[in-house]
């Protein structure tokens, strides 16, 4: 049986990575799935692969017209949301002594400002027992060198979920994050080769992970399977920040 069936997700950073791999899960398990990129050449080959029920809204989740033209399109075409998955996001990484007012505002505007809207901006259309996602990090519990306003951007999402919780309670709204180790995506491909053997070599299981792994948890999350989880950031890193 379906998952997901009928249901109406939204995932934005859906055009490649967790994202995009997320997408085709949630469609593959019944629902019907709205994107968002910035890109629109990336976002219009994302929607081809993943198939039918599924469309693409241009947009930045920084900018809160894009946001508004996002619900705008939902409204339309299916007038409510089950689940919204706010994974879009964007890694840079600087020493404390480098870190510059640019690294700080491009980071804060689309992990956390971002976040905190794509998510507001869904409460009128989503459903009351619907669900929401946040895509974390497993660096916002560790120390790890460079990643210090990285990783307290996707703590303040953690904060998020704790206070969305209580908020969204009589609704019977559901909110949690989800926190990847290192996993196999274009935006780790792009950084230098010696990083990301660093960052491999913390992981207890000793590899990278798949981002169909982290589908699978954000399915969970997204499913009755997971009917009485809320508040809790559940970690998809192979032990990294766990030991």
């Amino acid at each position: 049986m379906s998952k997901l069936k009928g249901r109406v997700a939204v995932i934005t950073g859906g055009t490649e990575g967790i994202g995009l791999a997320t997408a085709k899960l949630f469609v593959k398990e019944g629902a019907y799935v709205f994107i968002t990129g910035r890109r629109p050449k990336e976002l219009g080959e994302a929607v081809k692969a993943i198939g039918d029920n599924a469309a693409g809204v241009q947009g930045d989740v920084s900018n809160l017209a894009d946001l508004d033209r996002l619900y705008e399109t939902i409204t339309k075409a299916k007038r409510r949301i089950d689940i919204v998955f706010a994974n879009a996001g964007l890694s840079l990484f600087a020493p404390f002594g480098k870190v510059t007012e640019e690294h700080f505002d491009k980071l804060f505007d689309i992990n956390v400002k971002g976040t905190l809207f794509t998510v507001q901006k869904a409460l009128p259309l989503l459903n009351d027992g619907g669900s929401i996602i946040i895509t974390g990090s497993f660096g916002s519990v560790k120390g790890t060198p460079n990643f210090g306003v990285y990783g307290a951007s996707k703590a303040a999402l953690r904060s998020f979920v704790r206070t969305w919780t209580t908020d969204l309670k009589d609704r019977h709204i559901r909110s949690n994050v989800l926190s990847p180790g290192p996993i196999k995506t274009p935006q780790i491909d792009r950084q230098p080769p010696e990083a990301i053997a660093r960052m491999v070599s913390t992981v207890p299981m000793g590899r990278m992970g798949q981002p169909e792994e982290v589908a699978k948890a954000a399915l969970f999350l997204a499913s009755d399977e997971s009917a009485f989880v809320t508040g809790i950031e559940l970690f998809v890193d192979g032990g990294l920040a766990q030991v």
